[in-house]
């Protein structure tokens, strides 16, 4: 599994946790934890998928959205 994989599923972990114990209104030290945790998770979690080695091999003006093939300029 790729870096920026498991930095998207810690942090989305991480997330559910949080909302999990916030409903439950137990642990308040881990929650706050957490809360105080959290931005630097979602920094981490936003370099590592900004700085993966992922290769695109269309450009903006040949396909604008990538999960469409559909949607390619016809020129």
């Amino acid at each position: 599994m790729k870096n920026y994989h498991s930095a998207v599923g810690i942090v989305t972990g991480v997330l559910i946790l949080f909302v999990t114990l916030i409903q439950f209104n137990i642990a308040q030290p881990v929650i706050w934890s957490i809360f105080l945790a959290g931005p630097f998770l979602i920094l981490w979690m936003v370099w590592a998928v900004l700085s993966a080695p992922v290769e695109i091999k269309e450009k903006f003006e040949d396909q604008w959205y990538q999960d469409r093939s559909d949607l390619k300029r016809m020129e």
